[in-house]
């Protein structure tokens, strides 16, 4: 049940007084008095921090400068007077910036509350219903996904994320990124930089291919005959070495699939592993449904279902990325992104 509402900014449209009469909650005109429904003490239960859309400022890396950390810290300050704190769910990015992200996630450690975060892509349904092995050793990943910088390359980084935090050791952090556009691209492929193996795999479980099969259904080799360069005019790869040897990779192909799709080669095991991150169609949206019901999952047990760790890292992969672009496309060290952290052992995508 909604009790209490902070709203950032009210543009033409917004609905949030027609939803606070509809349903019987207040609009509070700061994010402490939502807290604390308009009286002394913090009087929710969870609280779920939504920054996204609105007019907002970007920076020199493209980045919309959405305020989830201010409004999250805010949050902070009443548990600190408050002395104790409840469930929070962060939509999307912690932060544009890493260290603010870092912050919040030492916050939640700090004060004792659980915190979940991030995209509805690790959770939605997966086709096949692939679950990387406990412990399993990979040796190169690469996920292939679609749309704008900072935003969808954001959801496919955390996808990939999802899959490869399961190996052998659990995660230890990034050593380097790079990330290059155009034509370095297919030039990086060629040099072995990323696996044309895994990326045919990756294409082979995407139902959406774009070109010749719209023209008259027939089924395509995107890569082998050539056309996947044909439909790509400007494709980016995100190149992201671990620093325990893992070489994973992001190729964002706009214009040649509408898919979110994985691929693993695993030690042992000759033919790679690959499948799509399933998204419903419209209007119904259901992944997003996945992803509340583990909002839910939180708010009842008081246990954040996978670590927020997760999101934090993925903040710092995007954000050096970005860098990286911003500097020339120029290959980063990153000492800065050591994350540790153990992904749970069960699987929490939607399986029904």
């Amino acid at each position: 049940k909604v009790v209490s509402l902070y709203v950032d900014q009210t543009p033409a449209g917004d609905q949030s007084a027609d939803r606070a009469h509809e349903f019987g909650f207040e609009v509070y005109p700061t994010v402490a008095q939502a807290l604390r429904c308009g009286g002394p003490e913090l009087a929710v239960d969870g609280i779920i921090i939504i920054g996204e859309h609105g007019d907002y400022k970007s920076n020199e890396l493209g980045q919309i400068l959405y305020p989830r950390y201010e409004m999250f810290k805010q949050c902070v300050e009443v548990f600190e007077a408050a002395g104790r704190s409840v469930p929070v769910y962060n939509d999307k990015h912690l932060s544009y910036s890493f260290e603010k992200a870092r912050e919040m996630v030492a916050d939640c450690h700090r004060l004792g509350f659980p915190l979940l975060a991030g995209s509805s892509l690790p959770v939605t349904w997966r086709l096949p219903d692939l679950e990387l092995p406990y412990g399993c050793e990979i040796e190169e990943t690469l996920m292939i996904g679609v749309g704008g910088s900072d935003a969808m390359d954001y959801h496919a980084l955390e996808a990939m994320q999802c899959m490869i935090e399961r190996r052998r050791g659990g995660e230890t952090g990034v050593a380097s990124v790079q990330l290059i556009e155009g034509k370095k691209v297919w030039r990086a492929g060629g040099e072995g930089r990323w696996s044309k193996r895994l990326l045919e795999a990756a294409l082979s479980r995407s139902d959406s291919p774009r070109g010749l099969t719209l023209e008259d259904g027939r089924t395509q080799d995107l890569l082998g005959s050539g056309e996947l360069m044909k439909l790509v005019e400007e494709p980016a790869a995100y190149l992201i070495e671990f620093r325990d040897g893992l070489r994973a990779t992001l190729l964002m192909i706009n214009g040649a699939v509408q898919d979110f799709c994985f691929a693993a080669k695993l030690k042992g095991q000759a033919d790679p592993v690959s499948c799509q991150f399933f998204l419903s169609p419209t209007p119904n949206v259901t992944y997003s449904a996945c992803l509340v019901a583990k909002i839910d999952e939180m708010l009842t047990t008081g246990v954040a279902p996978f670590p927020a760790e997760r999101t934090m890292i993925v903040n710092g992969i995007l954000e050096s990325c970005l860098r990286s672009k911003h500097g020339g496309h120029k290959k980063l060290k990153t000492p800065h992104l050591d994350v540790f952290y153990q992904a749970p052992r069960e699987s929490h995508h939607a399986q029904d």
